[in-house]
């Protein structure tokens, strides 16, 4: 059915939204696009400073009519407007309700779980792809895994076995809006004690939670010399809900990775005698931030240096920023693999909005071949998604060694 639009942007006037709208802006092609949002005078004033002649949409995210109708006039939707477990289930549910393919920017778990509880269904029926994790969460650690096991299939040398990714390098700003989805996750924990257990569960958005393995400690956030990668290495930030992505995205294949995949993800000190030391650092400062934002005294505090909602690092920042992520892997008949994804300019920013804003163009005009449901974006986009990414300059590699 011919839609009004290919791609909507909603929350288009927000931090990453506007990072976003420039960037469809200067590669969206003939793609149709209009910028949604609540205020039309501020969609209007981001679209002359875009100049462009896109539609503007004013979209209240809380409204069920209101994303209905957005939901019905278009192909694909991608919107940046969180935290995603406030505002993010109405447009979900329309998405599936109407097969209208569905990108966002979320790190968050309960969200995510919910989402495809409620939706997966849904969207399988109506041909919806809807697609969470689209930025630096998850797109790196998802492509990343899916490139060692299409190489390895390719190369005849069997599945994926103890696999890790292991951020080398990594320079960017914080952003008001992860802060805030960090805050709606701890207070969401703190209401239901029951959402502690499903945090901590490895595999929470299996599809089929019953045929993977026991939680077997690997996300347990301490300093360690890592087995595979013979160094000492830091807990990193992001691991507890990216390697979720990653199982979920096995699962999704029919746990194609292989029986005796495992995932973790952790991040470089270095190689000095000073290494141990830092990780133990690097910990702390991760447990001390959790535990700072989980008080309420402390949490007061640091609600006043933290950016707000709709703040994030300046130009300089975000074009100075980047990030270089290296994927290990042994694989059922020993050969080692290694996947590379890096690219400049500040991961959750600048390079975001390269991802997410390429995620929306790919759902909405790629000749995708995958169902729908609610996906992940290796399953989704896969070969389409890397190609693109790597039209923009990223580096997505695989080598294998030894």
């Amino acid at each position: 059915m011919t839609r009004e639009h290919d791609l909507v942007l909603h929350g288009a006037t927000g931090f990453v939204g506007v990072l976003t709208a420039r960037h469809l802006r200067d590669h969206g092609g003939d793609a149709r696009i209009a910028l949604s949002g609540r205020s039309r005078d501020k969609l209007e004033a981001l679209r002359a400073k875009l100049a462009v002649d896109w539609p503007v949409l004013v979209t209240d995210a809380a409204s069920a009519t209101g994303v209905e109708a957005l939901a019905e006039s278009t192909t694909a939707v991608a919107t940046t407007v969180g935290p995603y477990a406030k505002y993010g289930h109405p447009l979900v549910n329309a998405c599936a309700r109407a097969g209208t393919h569905y990108a966002d920017l979320t790190g968050e778990i309960p969200f995510v779980r919910d989402s495809a509880a409620e939706n997966h269904k849904l969207a399988l029926d109506s041909g919806a792809r809807i697609v969470h994790a689209t930025g630096f969460d998850s797109v790196p650690s998802d492509l990343g895994v899916w490139l060692l096991h299409e190489q390895a299939t390719a190369d005849g040398q069997g599945t994926l076995g103890e696999t890790v990714l292991l951020v080398k390098s990594l320079k960017g700003g914080v952003s008001g809006g992860t802060i805030d989805s960090l805050r709606t996750i701890l207070d969401a924990v703190k209401a239901d004690r029951s959402l502690g257990k499903v945090m901590a569960d490895p595999y929470a958005l299996s599809p089929d939670r019953a045929a993977e393995p026991e939680n077997d400690g690997r996300d347990v956030m301490t300093p360690t010399r890592d087995p595979l990668l013979g160094q000492w290495v830091a807990p990193f930030v992001m691991a507890s809900y990216n390697t979720r992505i990653v199982r979920r995205s096995n699962a999704l294949l029919g746990h194609a990775y292989g029986p005796g995949f495992r995932y973790r993800e952790v991040m470089s000190v270095g190689t000095s005698p000073l290494a141990p030391v830092l990780a133990g650092g690097v910990t702390a400062g991760l447990g001390l931030l959790t535990a700072g934002m989980a008080l309420p005294g402390t949490r007061q505090l640091l609600d006043r240096v933290l950016p707000k909602p709709g703040e994030g690092p300046s130009e300089k920042t975000r074009e100075t920023g980047h990030f270089s992520c290296e994927v290990h892997t042994v694989t059922s008949t020993g050969a080692r693999y290694v996947a590379t994804v890096a690219a400049q300019g500040d991961p959750g920013y600048a390079a975001t909005a390269v991802m997410f804003g390429e995620s929306g163009l790919s759902l909405a005009v790629d000749p995708l071949t995958s169902g729908g449901g609610v996906l992940t974006p290796a399953v989704a986009m896969g070969a389409a998604l890397v190609e693109r990414l790597r039209a923009r300059g990223f580096e997505l590699s695989v080598r294998r060694e030894g």
